[in-house]
């Protein structure tokens, strides 16, 4: 009896396995290297040239401090010797505000270029996920999966271009 009932269940184990591989045998699959795919975009390159042409001139005026700071440190080393104590800590102390300075300036445009760059990631984030979604439908597939998380894929498997071009299609960049 016990062995009859063990025998059921080791062919419904058995069935069980045989269905679950041919249902997975069936499902098409795609890969997108996100992060290509969404640098490849017209959007995100037009976004990035128009951040670094609204923060360039911030960048530059941090660069030039930077040098202010050199030179500074240069010639308190250079004339160490020869400035008397009162001389040197006047030059000190300019060296110490200029570096807190270039610290506020540089957290400063830190912050702002990262939060306009979340802004921008997170508008075409989301559309990009109805483009994928769309050229999935559009191939047939059952499920797209980042590629960045993949050990292996072939790359016939790889919608990227795909993804790419459709987004460029549908939201072009606005000069």
């Amino acid at each position: 009896m016990k062995s009859i009932r063990w025998s059921r269940l080791a062919g419904i184990a058995a069935l069980s396995v045989v269905f679950a591989v041919s249902a997975a045998a069936q499902t098409k699959l795609g890969t997108v290297n996100l992060q290509k795919a969404l640098q490849d975009t017209a959007e995100i390159k037009q976004a990035e040239a128009d951040l670094k042409a609204k923060f360039g001139p911030r960048q530059d005026e941090l660069a030039q401090l930077e040098k202010e700071i050199g030179k500074l440190q240069q010639e308190a080393e250079a004339n160490q010797q020869k400035y008397n104590d009162a001389t040197m800590a006047e030059l000190v102390g300019r060296i110490q505000t200029k570096q807190r300075q270039l610290q506020r300036n540089s957290e400063g445009l830190q912050d702002s270029v990262n939060r306009e760059r979340q802004d921008i990631l997170q508008r075409v984030g989301q559309r990009f996920q109805e483009i994928v979604k769309k050229v999935a439908d559009e191939k047939g597939l059952d499920m797209v999966v980042d590629a960045a998380n993949l050990l292996y894929a072939k790359p016939a498997l790889d919608i990227s271009a795909d993804v790419t071009a459709a987004y460029d299609k549908t939201y072009p960049a606005k000069k």
